[in-house]
């Protein structure tokens, strides 16, 4: 709509901030469009609106067409749009970022690059899973890794007896999904989906998905160290309840599963909680703090004051 001469530009509507949001909407084999202000998928079933600014992530599977319009929506919404695969198992893509400012992402890059604080921000990650035990900051990554990997033993094996299900240990073939077990079939559905939706929250808040802490060399690193801080209470229970449910679709009743959890626990509010926490601990600038940062504003690195405005002329600061 255009606006009518010598009027002041329409206000666009305040975006909801990434922990107001859903956590995330499934759709495949149907047609995403717009509908005004809407999102709309349409399958053989009818049509059905999802209102795109307090949408997190809209996670695309197979057989889905999405129109121009839609992803104009989205955009302008700052809905993170993810390409996911067959019932949400695999991530592919996703679109534009939440966030306009990169106060996260230069305090990520800067804590990984310096090894007191990776350690440090490694060992908090681990406090957050072990929250009953005291001294994390005196024991070694060697150490941490092999209470967590005793502590994730231990869970699979007290789900097993709690659900009256077998368990052989973790096994999953990349590619084959169905070679495994329900109950691996489950695990791995669960934390494709607590991957897909932690992705989209890191991404959303500008973070970099690839500077790990604990994991490495990997372009998702980050989004496993986040992920990771939530599968004991979240995925690995959901997933041997759903195998022990013995449904036809173990994937499908799994991601839905995931979902109303990841919902019921507003998981978005608390990841969104645990990345500032995590990444702007001890970091001591009007930058890092809840402010608003006005969209589309670029500064400039000074060198020994720290940034200066942007979009000026500076050419009478230069020493004659």
């Amino acid at each position: 709509m255009n606006s009518i001469p010598g009027s002041p530009p329409p206000r666009l509507p305040e975006l909801l901030r990434a922990q107001d949001r859903l956590s995330f909407i499934y759709v495949e084999r149907c047609v995403v469009h717009r509908d005004s202000n809407a999102i709309t998928a349409t399958d053989e079933r009818g049509t059905v609106h999802i209102p795109a600014a307090t949408l997190g992530a809209l996670l695309l599977g197979p057989g889905t067409k999405v129109t121009h319009q839609a992803m104009m929506l989205l955009a302008e919404s700052a809905s993170t749009v993810v390409w996911v695969g067959e019932q949400g198992v695999r991530y592919y893509a996703h679109g534009r970022a939440l966030a306009s400012s990169t106060v996260l992402l230069e305090a990520q890059a800067a804590a990984v690059s310096n090894r007191r604080r990776r350690l440090a921000v490694a060992r908090a990650m681990y406090a957050l899973r072990f929250p009953e035990e005291r001294g994390i900051d005196r024991v070694t990554m060697q150490q941490l890794r092999g209470r967590e990997g005793a502590r994730v033993r231990r869970l699979y094996r007290e789900h097993a007896d709690r659900t009256g299900l077998e368990w052989d240990g973790r096994s999953y073939e990349r590619g084959n999904f169905d070679s495994a077990d329900h109950v691996n079939q489950a695990l791995s559905a669960a934390q494709a989906c607590l991957y897909g939706v932690t992705h989209a929250v890191v991404v959303a808040l500008g973070c970099s998905p690839g500077l790990g802490f604990i994991h490495t060399g990997h372009a998702r690193s980050f989004v496993y160290d986040i992920a990771d801080l939530y599968k004991a209470e979240m995925t690995i229970p959901v997933a041997f309840d759903v195998a022990a449910s013995q449904p036809e679709d173990v994937a499908a009743e799994t991601r839905r599963a995931v979902r109303n959890q990841l919902y019921d626990r507003t998981f978005l509010s608390r990841c969104v909680t645990d990345i500032h926490c995590l990444l702007l601990w001890g970091v001591k600038s009007s930058a890092a703090s809840e402010e608003p940062v006005e969209p589309g504003v670029v500064k400039l690195w000074d060198g020994t004051s720290g940034v200066i405005e942007g979009g000026i002329n500076h050419e009478y600061g230069i020493d004659s």
